[in-house]
């Protein structure tokens, strides 16, 4: 019991007052804008908490159905993307060769920004499951490759010879000693692109699609005031399938690699 009421002090009570705190202030001056300064549509610009919440309530069954469609599709090209980017980084740390010829072209490709190649993948394509699973993957590669390709890299020179005495094969040397130091530097590039294949997922969404948030967030962003509340809702759910993609990878994280110094029990115990 006194380690879960610390529990709640250290982390899950700064987060409520947070959380609590913000959602005041927006209530307070959406209450401004409407009232005292009378901007004129107040509530496009900035609308009740309240008003959003029970949209949020009464359409959930709607927004739950597009945000699955949204989050499947960004979840197939995170995981085909961050498969293509784990395996050039276990490519490039084997061949210098292999690393001088791909890393480069893997540096330029993220040079094109993904506003501009969203709407040309879709336009190729022609299909909104494919685009989103090509923009998602296109996302995930880049950061799961350079930070696996860190950590595979960031074995201790000691440990090595040590394998290396022991005449161990090189499959051997991967799997007990680079794959292991690997992870946090896979984790950390997991977490950074989850959230962004998802946000690429919206994205191409926004170019036409049949299905997804991005598809209910670009109709009612064009239809007046009446639509208001229910555009906000398609952002929150938005951001959530974000924060759910991160919490969802730092879970794995915490399942598969639970040696690291972050996930030990402070002073010691148990």
């Amino acid at each position: 019991m006194k380690g879960g009421s610390i529990f709640v002090r250290g982390r899950l009570l700064p987060l409520f007052v947070w959380i609590f705190g913000l959602l005041l202030v927006w209530e307070g001056t959406s209450w401004m804008l409407l009232h005292v300064v009378e901007t004129p549509l107040a509530q496009s610009k900035l609308p009740y908490v309240h008003e959003v919440l029970s949209t949020l309530w009464k359409y959930s069954g709607t927004l739950l159905k597009e945000g699955a469609a949204t989050f499947g599709n960004a979840g197939v090209g995170f995981l085909i993307g961050a498969v293509a980017g784990a395996s050039l980084a276990v490519l490039m740390s084997l061949s210098k060769t292999i690393e001088r010829l791909t890393f480069p072209y893997a540096i330029a490709s993220q040079m094109i920004p993904i506003l501009g190649l969203a709407p040309i993948i879709y336009g190729i394509v022609r299909d909104e499951q494919t685009s989103r699973i090509i923009i998602s993957g296109y996302i995930t590669f880049f950061p799961v490759a350079l930070n696996m390709l860190r950590g595979l890299r960031s074995v201790d020179p000691s440990a090595l010879e040590l394998m290396y005495s022991y005449a161990a094969k090189p499959w051997a040397v991967y799997w007990k000693l680079r794959f292991p130091a690997a992870l946090p530097g896979l984790f950390g590039g997991l977490k950074i692109a989850a959230p962004l294949a998802v946000t690429g997922a919206i994205l191409v969404e926004l170019m036409g699609a049949q299905h997804g948030i991005g598809v209910i967030m670009l109709r009612n962003l064009y239809y007046g005031s009446s639509h208001t509340y229910m555009f906000w809702s398609t952002v929150i759910v938005g951001a959530l399938l974000g924060i759910v993609s991160y919490w969802l990878i730092s879970l794995i994280e915490r399942l598969v690699a639970p040696w690291q110094p972050e996930f030990r029990p402070k002073g010691g115990s148990r």
